[in-house]
């Protein structure tokens, strides 16, 4: 028998960070469930439980890895489950907390960067049929071998999505700290725009590049299954943000968003030999330690000696920093360095590769800032740089003003201020 309606809640570190906020969560859910009797909620740990799990783990180990860290990072989020289902059960709302195993949720073997290969719903359709909410755990599930592994920073909203396309749910609702999806960080940009709508591909670019709303997988997931994603704030019902096919984009509106992303780290190898299989050997070692590269540059060749610059997750430094030993002792590289004081922005919109001028004002923005700039890429939708960390919010303002404080900009899509 079908269930009908499926609404799909995911739920933040930041909106169950304490007692009082989870109670307020408990209120929100029995709000919901009132008019949604068929709700599935998905949480992340509370606050920063994660970040304190990752720093007891290197208390202890010169590095954390593998199924026993796994084994660890995944018990915030049952803490978080058991805490919101008690608190739901104390306002009379029946409910039920799920690890990712009891979800049937199975990934890879990827422990640390699991992906979900396969949810079997029958135990969350089971309990949604008894009139419950059911709350998952977000960021983890479980190997064919019942092995715990957790899918990486921003799993929680993975788990959000792929509940959601895997019950065919009308909507996942992503609940953070903002009301919703806006044209800068509105910590850096406080009159940043307000978006009421995007098109998936909007939200992926954005999220890809550092915005925090919504993790880019997640997005991914969504628009695979065509399943609508509501942003919108944790503690009110406000509209919010909906990313969904169809969404009403006016190319006028060219530049969409400012993002940033001050967690990466710049790797450079100098003299790096101008030779055949020099560079798939290095980019190999990156691969074998499962290193996301955010941006490749090679320089031109010069005495068949080339320089090679690429862009990691600054979590990853120290593992880069010792492949860049071992590429010097090998011949691979004469010189290299790694940098942690780097971080990237970018501007989001259409057709930015084909309209003329917008690096320009882009990158003239920065430099009126006097801020210079480093290894530029840029893409149909995306045009990125990175600059120095500590310049990063000087950098957001001047780009953000050059391309949402011009006429230009208001022929853009009508948004309404978010009162």
């Amino acid at each position: 028998m079908s269930l009908g309606r499926i609404v799909v809640q995911k739920y933040g570190g930041s909106s169950v960070a304490t007692a009082e906020k989870i109670l307020a969560i408990a209120d929100r859910v029995k709000t919901c469930h009132e008019t949604m009797p068929h709700l599935v909620v998905a949480v992340s740990a509370m606050g920063k439980t994660t970040d304190q799990l990752v720093a007891l783990a290197r208390q202890v180990s010169r590095n954390p890895h593998g199924r026993d860290y796994d084994l660890l990072l995944a018990s915030g989020e049952q803490v978080a489950v058991a805490t919101l289902a008690l608190a739901l059960h104390d306002k009379g709302v029946p409910a039920i907390g799920l690890t990712g195993a009891q979800c049937n949720i199975r990934t890879d073997g990827s422990f640390n960067r699991a992906r979900i290969q396969s949810i079997d719903t029958e135990r969350i359709e089971e309990e949604l049929r008894k009139g419950k909410v059911v709350i998952v755990a977000g960021f983890q599930g479980v190997t064919e071998n019942d092995e715990i592994t957790t899918l990486g920073r921003g799993g929680g909203d993975i788990t959000g999505a792929a509940v959601a396309a895997a019950l065919n749910a009308s909507v996942c609702e992503i609940c953070t700290d903002v009301d919703g999806v806006l044209s800068a960080d509105p910590n850096v940009v406080p009159d940043a725009r307000f978006w009421p709508e995007l098109t998936y591909e909007e939200a992926i670019e954005m999220a890809s590049s550092g915005a925090k709303v919504l993790h880019p997988r997640a997005a991914e997931i969504c628009m695979s299954y065509k399943i609508p994603i509501h942003i919108r704030s944790s503690f009110h019902l406000r509209e919010g943000t909906w990313i969904r096919e169809g969404a009403k984009t006016m190319e006028e509106a060219e530049v969409v968003g400012v993002t940033s992303d001050r967690k990466i780290a710049k790797v450079t190898l100098l003299n790096v030999p101008d030779e055949p299989g020099i560079a798939a050997q290095i980019f190999k070692d990156v691969a074998d330690r499962d290193i996301n590269i955010r941006l490749i540059i090679q320089s031109a060749a010069a005495d068949h000696r080339a320089g090679i610059t690429f862009i990691i997750e600054d979590e990853f430094a120290d593992l880069a920093a010792k492949l860049v030993n071992d590429w010097k002792q090998k011949g691979l590289a004469k010189e290299g360095m790694v940098e942690k004081d780097w971080a990237t922005i970018a501007i989001i919109g259409h057709r930015l590769a084909a309209t003329p001028g917008l690096s320009a004002r882009m990158f003239a923005s920065l430099a009126g800032a006097g801020i210079n700039v480093d290894c530029i890429s840029s893409s149909e939708m995306t045009m990125s740089c990175i600059i120095k960390r500590d310049e990063i919010e000087r950098g957001v303002k001047a780009v953000h003003d050059e391309f949402f404080a011009s006429e230009t900009a208001r022929k853009g899509r009508t948004a309404a201020a978010v009162k």
